[in-house]
């Protein structure tokens, strides 16, 4: 690597690289990646169109995460499968699974409606990620602003009532997870109380 230009198509072959190996990215076509760049910097004709592009990166992104997070995901489709043996436990249509811990007889939010709660919320490992009830003070907000097994289960509910709810990732916090406490594809379990309706 003598020339200036030398040592820059290396040390942006390197950066490529590492970024890629960061990401995942392994197992690829080598020949088809250089023709790429080949035929971007030579302003050939391109043989994929950019919305097929993009298709094929955001389904290679998902499939690597999905590996990545299997037994995340596998954890948390073994305990909803046997919790939902349960005697207790319901089960809706979603996939929602909740316990009625106590029964209230007040009224039931609408999805534009205000809610104050509380609620104790972990991992299906018992890892407590929020939990109002520790801070000792309720938490208000709206039903349609909080995760979709929220959404579904608070309607139900009725002032009063405590339930504690099993929500698949898929309800909750999907394949992105939420900061350091809650994983990607995590199953989420959280006792909630329906104080009132605002």
């Amino acid at each position: 690597m003598t020339s200036e230009k030398e040592r820059l198509g290396y040390a942006l072959g390197l950066n490529i690289a590492r970024n890629l190996h960061e990401q995942g990215f392994e197992g690829f076509d080598f020949t088809a990646f250089t023709a790429a760049l080949d035929d971007h910097y030579s302003k050939k004709e391109l043989k994929m169109s950019v919305p097929e592009v993009n298709q094929t990166l955001q389904d290679a992104m998902e499939k690597i995460q999905a590996e990545k997070h299997a037994p995340v995901l596998e954890e948390g489709a073994k305990f909803l499968e046997e919790n939902a043996k349960r005697d207790e436990v319901s089960v809706t249509e979603s996939g929602l699974q909740y316990r009625v811990m106590k029964s209230g007889n007040g009224r039931s939010p609408k999805p534009t409606d205000q809610v104050t709660t509380h609620y104790h919320g972990k991992l299906i490992t018992g890892n407590v990620f929020d939990s109002s009830v520790n801070r000792g003070t309720p938490a208000t907000f709206p039903v349609n602003g909080v995760i979709q097994g929220w959404q579904e289960a608070l309607p139900m509910m009725k002032e009063g009532d405590k339930w504690e709810l099993f929500i698949p990732y898929n309800l909750a916090y999907g394949e992105n997870g939420a900061g350091a406490a809650i994983p990607p594809f995590s199953t989420l379990i959280f006792e909630v109380e329906l104080i009132s309706v605002n």
